[in-house]
């Protein structure tokens, strides 16, 4: 996707050969416009697929996955961050490293919104290590619902997650993928 290539070579910093910030617009200060292009972008690369409900993690991924719900016309699901007054009967529960932040934290998501029935596409903002990835996949599996696909607006292709979440049979569609952080420039894999 041009558009958010193009935004992250303008706006993206890189502070390490690991870590890019793109606070600028996607997971701090959102680019409507931008995030309304990504939306329809993963809606154009799943649609047919059947799906029933879009599953994303508070908070970055909630622009992307909602325009992308918007267009899809199903409903969005973010897992919260553990601990909430209004979130604690019949929770599915996971845990996800960050390795932005360097910590674990344990997901939730009502069991209620999530049933076998439900087809389901994760959408978030990064793809690093798969960690992210798989505890929501871990939430989606407890409901006995199945997973359509994931979409990732910027994928980090030189770590391990595509290799992992590929090789247990998940389509991974990734808007932006990077190649290299290296002496502080993107390059990108296409």
């Amino acid at each position: 996707m041009e558009a958010l290539k193009q935004k992250i070579r303008e706006e993206g910093i890189v502070l390490s050969e690991q870590v890019l910030k793109v606070d600028a617009f996607l997971n701090h200060q959102i680019d409507p416009r931008l995030m309304q292009q990504v939306g329809h972008e993963f809606a154009e690369r799943f649609k047919g697929q059947g799906i029933t409900k879009i599953v994303t993690i508070e908070a970055s991924g909630i622009a992307p996955a909602v325009m992308a719900g918007l267009e899809l016309g199903v409903p969005v699901i973010f897992a919260r961050k553990f601990q909430s007054l209004t979130l604690k009967n019949d929770l599915l529960i996971s845990k996800v490293f960050s390795f932005t932040k360097q910590t674990e934290s344990t997901i939730a998501i009502s069991a209620k919104h999530l049933t076998a029935a439900d087809n389901v596409l994760v959408i978030d903002d990064f793809l690093a290590n798969g960690h992210a990835a798989k505890a929501l996949i871990d939430l989606i599996q407890q409901a006995g619902a199945s997973v359509a696909g994931i979409g990732i607006v910027i994928e980090k292709s030189f770590q391990e997650g595509r290799a992992l979440l590929e090789s247990e049979g998940y389509r991974i569609e990734s808007l932006a993928r990077v190649a290299s952080l290296s002496d502080g420039k993107v390059t990108f894999v296409d």
